[in-house]
């Protein structure tokens, strides 16, 4: 166990410091993972703050971020080890006299290995945050390797044997779902979902990351933005958009919403025509 946080309470309290205003739920299995030892799966839409869940619980505990990103083609010498193939050519051509049962007991050592992040993290001493971004864009065959990982917080590497953990790191998967995960890597973990915030936590985020902004104008873009979340847009605008278009409304000097700039900055929360034609015609600003 890593044994983090001491409360559910303590959890809120560290992350708000670091910037991240977590929910109730986000706390509490937060607090669960950390005291159980298990890994956390966070899914929901993209933007929502599973990735910086995880920065801000490396923040506020000290611990150092081991970040593996995910994406398909991904593979076991990407995410675990692999060996120096060029340092090893070198080592074999300079000890051309020797047996190869003297130079395979030198190549295969830790001096040729190099660890990714799974490994890293599991041959860390020291507070681990290990994070593995967007795991549903890697392969069926990756969960795999991560269910020996996140199972036994252990890696066997044949030449070498089977390296434990001696400090379990804090793992966090974090799922888009746009593909299902297999029923044995979610038994592995505590899981938590996140959703758009409800209006009330996404004004109290937009005041705590966008220094300055006046408490009229974030409750206005909240109300813009949750407008736009009910249309059925292509990408509805995530929490990270939010906080862009507050931070760009505070930069043009705005004061209030009007039309006008709200048409001229729907490129900073909507990424493709179509929404911005949709959202051009339906937003109805002077109802919000």
């Amino acid at each position: 166990m890593t044994g983090f946080f001491t409360s559910v309470d303590e959890v809120a309290a560290r992350l708000a410091e670091a910037g991240y205003l977590a929910s109730n739920a986000v706390a509490t299995t937060v607090f669960l993972a950390d005291r159980l030892g298990k890994p956390l799966l966070v899914e929901g839409p993209a933007g929502v703050g599973k990735t910086e869940l995880a920065k801000a619980v490396a923040q506020v505990t000290g611990s150092r971020l081991v970040r593996l990103q995910c994406y398909e083609g991904v593979d076991e010498s990407r995410a675990l080890y692999e060996w120096n193939h060029a340092k090893q050519l070198l080592r074999i051509t300079a000890g051309r006299d020797e047996t190869w049962d003297q130079t395979r007991n030198d190549i295969f050592s830790e001096e040729f290995l190099l660890p990714r992040p799974l490994l890293t993290a599991i041959r860390g001493d020291e507070p681990t945050v290990l994070l593995i971004d967007e795991t549903d864009k890697a392969d069926v065959e990756v969960e795999g390797l991560l269910l020996e990982v996140l199972g036994d917080f252990q890696v066997t590497v044949p030449e070498l044997g089977t390296i434990t953990a001696t400090q379990r790191p804090f793992a966090v998967l974090t799922s888009n779902a746009t593909r299902e995960l297999s029923e044995a890597l979610r038994r592995r973990c505590l899981f938590l979902h996140i959703d758009f915030p409800d209006e009330d936590l996404e004004k109290r985020i937009v005041l705590a990351r966008v220094p300055g902004i006046d408490s009229t104008l974030a409750t206005s873009v909240v109300r813009v933005i949750n407008a736009l979340r009910a249309m059925e847009l292509r990408k509805s605008p995530s929490v990270a958009e939010t906080i862009d278009w507050a931070r760009t409304l505070l930069e043009l000097g705005a004061e209030s919403l009007n039309e006008e700039l709200v048409r001229d900055s729907l490129g900073v929360i909507l990424k493709h025509q179509e929404d911005m034609v949709k959202a051009g015609q339906r937003l109805e600003l002077d109802k919000l």
